[in-house]
């Protein structure tokens, strides 16, 4: 009897055991699919950012291609203003001056 007895209590303390067993696999379970949760939206969150960050690189190299070719607009005009070729446009167009032996024809 007291064999049954202990057998009993070994039972006992084996369903114990199994059952905080199951509890702690089961936490550890629930910490490791919250926490890949976490990653996953976290990762969704950084692959939206790149793409925006991506687009604004994108953008940006735009502007500067516009920049680089308007800077060489400006530089092809600073050396045509220093030409005699613009200096006559100009002293014809805004002076209404005209060589000695040109014909003006002004339109109606």
């Amino acid at each position: 009897m007291t064999n049954d007895v202990k057998q009993k209590n070994r039972r006992k303390r084996q369903r114990r055991r199994a059952q905080k067993h199951r509890r702690s696999v089961f936490a550890i379970s629930a910490v490791v699919l919250l926490l890949t949760v976490i990653v996953s939206v976290d990762s969704m969150t950084l692959k939206a950012k790149d793409q925006a960050y991506r687009a604004q690189e994108a953008e940006l190299e735009e502007k500067i291609e516009e920049e680089k070719a308007r800077a060489e607009e400006i530089k092809n005009l600073d050396e045509y203003v220093g030409t005699d070729e613009y200096i006559e446009k100009v002293a014809k167009d805004k002076l209404g001056l005209v060589y000695e032996n040109e014909i003006v024809f002004k339109a109606k």
